[in-house]
């Protein structure tokens, strides 16, 4: 029943954004697109699992994630496009400037309930302890936030919130301060848990683990991004929704594999991969904007050519660095793949020195069976006649 009405709900909120685009000039957005594909994938979970928890909670996340930026659009819309005639103005406005902290209190409830959402007794006391803390940061923001948009002018920015937005002070201040520094103790606690059940978990539930893992790396990644190149413009600031993207969808999507049990994909490959390209965009990023920094400050190139040039540079380390940076990582992350490959290397070196035949077929079947250990091998040789 609850699957139902939340998903009645996803679809509610889907079909409002759509109105709303048009209000605030800006028919599609990134971050409910990212909602509607979150929440369908817990609704996706549901159906294979109908009484898992963790389904629920990625639907609630997605419909938080809609419900924000439907409000933030619509505040865009009241007063930047139709200057405050629109009513609940005031609520959306609210809603953008304030709820923002929801966004990120709920993930971690997600990985501590990972993967059917049951829970000891003592973790269900740190549980309730935790919602019971969010649910003071979202009081106390909006109570505060609420108190200090009366009577006075509301300017907003183009992502729905106020353009000076001072927050809570004094004692309040103090208490939101020690409450999100609580949360963070929190975050830790959840990933402890989850670590220690991975070291003692096996098969199946050690697969699961390792893509939760896989998908709150990425996800850390995604929003460290997102913070970095949340000021930049142009092709950084196109990367910076990209980052905002991964940082979001990364867990759900991997949550969704982990828990639907599907093993069309290597988990190993997958975080290597992840861990990779991670390490290789940080380091091209710096790189681009330390040349384009160089060159317009101090060499005083234009900065139409020093865009250019760095992104030469950039684009020609690229597979290189990925080379050498995929090496490394496979090494720690892709150990099967990474020896499987050696050998591979060097049967292939061994070959070229060899001529009898029969010793060419007992190392073939010898390097096949350390590289993919199958149950069986045979080799078949044409005799020519």
């Amino acid at each position: 029943m609850a699957r139902r009405w939340l998903g009645a709900l996803v679809l509610v909120l889907a079909g409002l954004s759509v109105p709303i685009g048009v209000l605030a000039r800006k028919p599609v957005d990134p971050l409910a697109l990212l909602g509607i594909l979150v929440a369908a994938l817990g609704l996706l979970i549901a159906r294979r699992q109908s009484g898992n928890r963790i389904a629920l909670l990625l639907t609630g996340y997605g419909a938080l994630l809609v419900f924000y930026e439907n409000a933030a659009r619509y505040a865009v819309a009241d007063y930047n496009v139709h200057h405050g005639t629109l009513p609940l103005g005031f609520p959306a406005v609210l809603i953008a400037s304030e709820l923002w902290s929801g966004l990120f209190l709920m993930p971690p409830l997600i990985i501590l309930l990972f993967p059917d959402g049951m829970l000891p007794p003592r973790w269900r006391i740190v549980a309730r302890a935790y919602l019971a803390l969010c649910a003071l940061i979202i009081a106390i923001l909006l109570g505060n936030g609420a108190w200090a948009m009366r009577g006075a002018r509301i300017v907003v920015q183009k992502n729905g919130q106020l353009v000076n937005n001072p927050g809570p002070s004094g004692a309040l201040g103090f208490v939101l301060v020690i409450a999100f520094l609580a949360v963070l103790v929190f975050w830790v606690l959840f990933v402890l848990r989850q670590v220690l059940s991975w070291r003692r978990a096996t098969g199946e539930r050690r697969a699961q683990l390792k893509w939760l893992m896989a998908g709150s790396v990425a996800t850390v990644i995604g929003l460290l991004g997102t913070f970095l190149l949340q000021s930049f413009s142009g092709l950084l600031g196109a990367l910076d929704n990209v980052m905002l993207g991964l940082g979001i969808f990364s867990l759900p999507v991997c949550i969704t594999f982990a828990i639907s049990k599907y093993h069309l994909y290597d988990i190993d490959r997958i975080i290597s991969r992840t861990v990779a390209y991670a390490i290789v965009t940080g380091v091209l990023v710096g790189l681009y904007a330390g040349l384009v920094l160089l060159a317009t400050r101090l060499l005083s190139f234009q900065t139409p050519v020093a865009v250019a040039a760095s992104t030469l540079v950039a684009a020609a380390l690229f597979n290189p660095l990925r080379h050498r940076v995929q090496l490394r990582v496979d090494r720690r992350f892709n150990r099967t793949r990474y020896d499987a490959e050696q050998m591979v290397d060097a049967f292939a070196a061994r070959l070229k020195d060899t001529v009898d035949l029969e010793s060419v077929r007992d190392d073939l079947a010898a390097a096949v069976h350390q590289a993919l250990v199958p149950a069986h091998v045979s080799v078949w040789i044409k005799q020519d006649h």
